[in-house]
């Protein structure tokens, strides 16, 4: 029985790392329509960002307000001066501009920081706890609930705000949204920087797990990915449940499947997508899209 608490709370905090990046994703889709492929790059900046001032002597919580709030513009800035220019175009285009952009970012982080391994402070205590025989880490707690409280203000974002029924609208049909008087480029600028500043406590919940790298984001990426196809692009609920779901199940699978191992433990977030989308192909949580012809 301890062996499985320890493997499912060890899977809920692993996919709270998915999930971090999962809702940043969602954020930036929902504000805008698109899938930032530099959403993992970004978040690696703003940690650097926060790196660089704790070592500086800046207490850990400025540093990463610090580091959210010039995350923030940074978004904002990219979309006003980069993702501005494929506006209107082929959304393929500006999915491939995002890869481009991680790619960038990550070889600035490297330039800068070299691609040593840098340890990160902990926001949360190193101790450990005892429940029925499981040794849970206080860390992994801590990240689990920040998670649920990003989850929780994203889904009062969206469907409770001025704010985030607007850069809904934006994102669904910008021609209407202008039309009907909404700032539209402002609107863009702002999802941009939200799914930054969101980015930048992600990077900080991330780097003391991982240590700091400019490849920190990269395998993640690639799980949140998965998160937000098996939880529906529209739903930060749905996306947290499935990071959730993907890292206790590849924990279980590890270790009690026996031809799955740890080596083949990457293949179970396929496997799910797989399943749910022959399933369900909007997602989990998803709701299907009804288009009037």
């Amino acid at each position: 029985m301890g062996t499985f608490i320890q493997l499912f709370v060890d899977g809920l905090s692993t996919g709270s790392i998915y999930a971090a990046l999962a809702l940043a994703i969602v954020l930036v889709n929902q504000a805008t329509g698109l899938i930032n492929f530099a959403q993992g790059g970004m978040a690696v900046l703003s940690a650097y960002i926060a790196w660089s001032l704790t070592v500086a002597g800046v207490p850990l919580i400025l540093a990463i307000l610090v580091s959210v709030v010039a995350s923030f513009f940074l978004g904002a800035l990219i979309e006003r001066f980069l993702m501005r220019r494929f506006e209107g175009g082929d959304p393929d285009t500006a999915v491939v501009a995002t890869i481009g952009l991680l790619t960038l970012i990550t070889g600035i982080c490297a330039w800068i920081w070299s691609y040593n391994n840098q340890l990160f402070p902990s926001l949360f205590p190193v101790n450990t706890i005892d429940v029925f025989g499981a040794v849970l880490s206080i860390r992994s707690i801590g990240t689990i609930a920040v998670i649920v409280a990003l989850m929780l203000v994203l889904q009062a974002l969206f469907v409770w705000t001025k704010l985030g029924l607007a850069l809904r609208a934006v994102a669904i049909n910008p021609q209407s949204a202008a039309f009907s008087g909404l700032p539209v480029g402002r609107m863009l600028m702002v999802g941009w920087g939200l799914a930054a500043g969101l980015g930048a406590v992600t990077g900080a919940l991330v780097a003391p797990q991982l240590t700091l790298t400019p490849g920190m984001m990269d395998s993640a990426l690639v799980y949140a990915l998965a998160a937000v196809i098996l939880g529906g692009m529209s739903s930060p609920l749905g996306v947290v449940v499935a990071a959730w779901l993907i890292g206790v199940l590849e924990n279980l699978a590890s270790v009690y499947v026996p031809f799955i191992g740890h080596d083949l433990d990457v293949a179970v977030p396929f496997i799910l997508i797989f399943v749910v989308l022959i399933v369900r192909p909007q997602g989990l949580f998803g709701r299907k899209e009804v288009v009037r012809v």
